[in-house]
Order: structure tokens, then sequence, then C-alpha cells
């Protein structure tokens, strides 16, 4: 089977790493499980488009960088009707945790060479697919301020997420949101919104699995100095879910009016700063991507799975 592997050096980890060495090493684990690897790597301004050209190559596309290379390579694999294989070298790797990938890459490599395939749910806001959350509000402002800062690496990053994340929480958003889901519309005052793939869960709010074949809606009240206490214990222990202050809902479709929005009102769709829509309508997509998951997921549900030889 011929997997096109398509690196982004200007991603995560890779941007301290050797990446000819890497790319040699993935080609030689691939080899050792009987799978063919093409390894192109390539700098982040031409991600997309080296993505795009791998899938016309590929039996599988396998992408390497953090979730918004990851992102970029589902949309174009969902687009392609082709598996997706996931290298996790991103700072929080979101999508590889739901697929219950090993986050090393020495062990995920391993993992994808003598893996099995699954289908997967991926959704969609105004056509557009995502495979971790769209969001309104308090996300956007933080990834706005954290593009902002400079900062190398993926512990540089990190800090300035933390940074980003005080400012953004220390002077929230406000708006109101009309949310149409299961044929009722509620109006929301609000800081924040995310509509996920699948229900998050956790301290570092993933989806658990991907095949539940619903959105996760959340709704965060406006915050009172007390609420952003709570808030910040509640996500630190992962039970923010529990806070009578956040909305949790599930739906297979959803729509979101923004009957006061700001010219120039952003939106992040995986990561990635977007314009706000007045309308936005997001649906879910039932096992409608096809991705590689180690031979351990194969074991657990082998009927919702299939060998790589199959």
């Amino acid at each position: 089977m011929r997997f096109v592997g398509v690196f982004n050096r200007d991603g995560g980890t890779f941007k301290t790493m050797d990446m000819d060495a890497f790319a040699a090493h993935a080609v030689a684990v691939f080899a050792a499980h009987g799978q063919m690897l093409d390894a192109r790597i390539v700098e982040g301004k031409h991600l997309v488009a080296e993505l795009k050209r791998a899938a016309g190559d590929a039996d599988v596309l396998l992408a390497g960088g953090g979730d918004g290379t990851i992102s970029a390579a589902a949309g174009i694999a969902y687009k392609h009707h082709i598996p997706l294989a996931v290298l996790p070298a991103g700072t929080m790797n979101l999508f590889a945790r739901s697929l219950a990938l090993p986050l090393n890459l020495d062990e995920a490599l391993e993992a994808l060479a003598d893996g099995a395939f699954k289908d997967v749910d991926i959704a969609t806001a105004n056509g557009r697919p995502f495979i971790h959350q769209f969001s309104v509000g308090i996300h956007p402002k933080l990834v706005k301020l954290r593009e902002q800062l400079t900062y190398k690496g993926r512990i540089g990053k990190m800090i300035a997420s933390t940074r980003a994340g005080a400012g953004a929480l220390l002077r929230p958003p406000k708006f109101v949101a009309e949310i149409t889901a299961k044929g009722r519309m509620e109006r929301h005052s609000t800081v924040g919104i995310s509509i996920s793939n699948n229900p998050l869960e956790g301290q570092i709010p993933h989806a658990e699995r991907l095949d539940a074949g619903v959105l996760g809606i959340y709704v965060v009240a406006p915050l009172t100095p007390w609420l952003l206490v709570k808030l910040s214990w509640a996500l630190a222990r992962g039970k923010w879910k529990q806070l009578p202050e956040v909305v949790d809902r599930e739906a297979r479709n959803v729509t979101i009016r923004f009957p006061r929005k700001k010219t120039g009102a952003l939106a992040v769709i995986d990561g990635e700063l977007i314009t706000l829509a007045s309308r936005v309508d997001l649906r879910i997509h039932p096992g409608a991507l096809q991705v590689v998951v180690p031979k351990a997921t194969h074991a657990l549900h082998p009927a919702r799975t299939t060998s790589l030889e199959a």
C-alpha cells in the first residue's frame, strides 16, 4: 500500500528536528511493515498545495504536523475520498488523542505502519470541513492575541497560549447568538460558543470517540470574576461540563445566527482564524472520513475497523 507523507517542517516539533533524517527513518519504518512511504517535506506556505498533490498520488494520505496541518489534510482527504493517517507533531495533537494514537513520533510511526482503517465522523461549518471545533468569542480572541506574540517551538507556543488566554479571559467578548438545534431556537448572551466534532471531554478538551454521529454544543455564560475562578478550577479538573453556566447539548445539525454581529468579527475553525458569517450552518457527517488507527483500536472495535492488508 502506498502512503504519501507530507511533513510540515514549520509545524510544532518538526521545527527543531533534522527533517531529512526523520523522513528517511519514517520510510524505513514503513518498509519494515511491508508498506511504501513517499515522504515529502514542505514549508508551511506550500502545505495545502502539496497535500492536494499527494492526495492524487496516494492510497493513504499521511500528514505530519500540528492540529492546523492535520485539519487541512483531513479536509482534503475527505473531499478526495481517501484514507488519512495522522502523525502528531504539534502542541496539543487533539485529533491524534481522539484516535488513541501514540504522541511519541517513533511510536506513532510504528502504530500507523502496522495499523488498521477506521471510519470516523467529520463536521462542516458552512460547507468547510473541521475535525475538532468551530468557535466564536473567547477562543478567536485568544488566537488573535497569541498571533501577536513571538514564540519558537512547542514550549514557546504553550507559554504564548497561556498569556493570550489570560488576556482573553480578563477582557472577554460578549455577544448575542441564536442557536437552533433539533427544531428549537435558544437565544443566548454569551462570551463563547464552541461546536465540536463529537462531544468533548477532559482537562485538554477533545473527543474521546469520533463515531457518535453528533456535534457537541457548548455555550459559556457571561463571565463574572467568580465564574472565571470556577471555570478555571473546573478546567484544571476536567469538570467544566458540570458547571451550570456552561450549556452542554448534542445534535446532528446546528444553525447559529448573530443578529448583532460586528464588522470584522472572527471565528476559529480548528485553530485557524476566519471571518465570521452572520449565519453558520454546522452538521456532522457520520463515518465520512476513513483514518488509520493503532491495531489496539482494531482489537477493541473489530466491527468498525479493517486491517491495512484488507
